[in-house]
């Protein structure tokens, strides 16, 4: 199956739509009992989450009948979900608040995420910022932009390479073991500055508009990353897992590093990650 731009733009909206339903409405208004927490006190849920992917989920089968969608809190309930990434004809990942800890703390820093899949492969990724209300898209082969529904598209870029001292760079050390954890932080001065937002749907809509320059997680569950990941090698840059394999949909583990090359990526491997 091949995604065009209709169907981009299509998507695009009802990921708008789920936000301006569910998710809005709840921002700063949550219950204590809206709150809860999964694996740790940091991996959070809320009635939000669940409402919009509920939304989300509902209006992507009626769109395309037969998809297999793997929400974030669906395979939270239903492990086997993943699974089904590597061989479904057409399947969808979201994430319907990424940046829970942030949305669930009253900062204005989450948003909306999903990746189409087909037969393993990601072919289109979109993330909406509720807050800005636009949509970041990429399809593969076809490059990124930012979709407004009032003030059409903007091209995406990746910025252009720097010395490493020069560098800005979104680090999640957050999900990290030891020893890379410490390697990571105590190397963290050899760039000219880090960002960490808590929310990869920020920091991959940043490293793709040339706005930083590279982005590392340790962690990666796919609601997490495949829309970013699209996103940034459609804006140009260059991506790998820690051992220079290429990042694949069902990997989740193994380490992500984007860059806005090779060259670049070979150097922040070199400074932050090696022994």
């Amino acid at each position: 199956m091949r995604f065009d731009h209709r169907m981009a733009t299509d998507v695009a909206t009802l990921l708008r739509d789920a936000t301006r339903a569910e998710i809005l409405p709840r921002f700063r208004r949550l219950t204590a009992g809206a709150i809860r927490t999964k694996s740790s006190p940091i991996d959070l849920v809320t009635d939000a989450d669940e409402a919009a992917e509920r939304q989300i989920t509902r209006e992507l089968l009626a769109r395309f009948p037969g998809c297999v969608v793997v929400g974030e809190e669906a395979q939270a309930a239903d492990p086997s979900l993943l699974e089904k990434l590597a061989d479904a004809e057409l399947a969808f990942v979201v994430d319907p608040v990424d940046g829970t800890a942030n949305f669930a703390a009253g900062v204005p820093l989450f948003g909306c995420m999903a990746a189409a899949v087909v037969k393993g492969e990601v072919v289109a990724a979109w993330i909406h910022d509720p807050l800005g209300d636009d949509t970041a898209v990429a399809l593969r082969g076809e490059g990124a932009w930012i979709e407004h529904p009032q003030y059409g598209r903007t091209d995406l870029r990746v910025a252009a390479p720097l010395p490493l001292e020069q560098m800005t760079g979104a680090v999640s050390w957050t999900w990290m073991t030891e020893p890379l954890r410490s390697r990571i932080t105590a190397r963290l001065s050899r760039l000219s500055s880090g960002v960490q937002f808590r929310c990869a749907a920020h920091e991959y809509r940043l490293v793709a508009s040339g706005g930083a320059h590279f982005t590392i997680y340790n962690k990666l569950m796919p609601w997490d990353h495949l829309p970013g990941w699209l996103l940034h090698r459609e804006a140009g840059g260059y991506s790998a897992r820690f051992d220079g394999s290429e990042y694949l949909p069902t990997h989740t583990g193994g380490g992500l590093l984007a860059a806005p090359d090779r060259a670049s990526w070979e150097s922040i491997k070199a400074a932050l990650l090696d022994d």
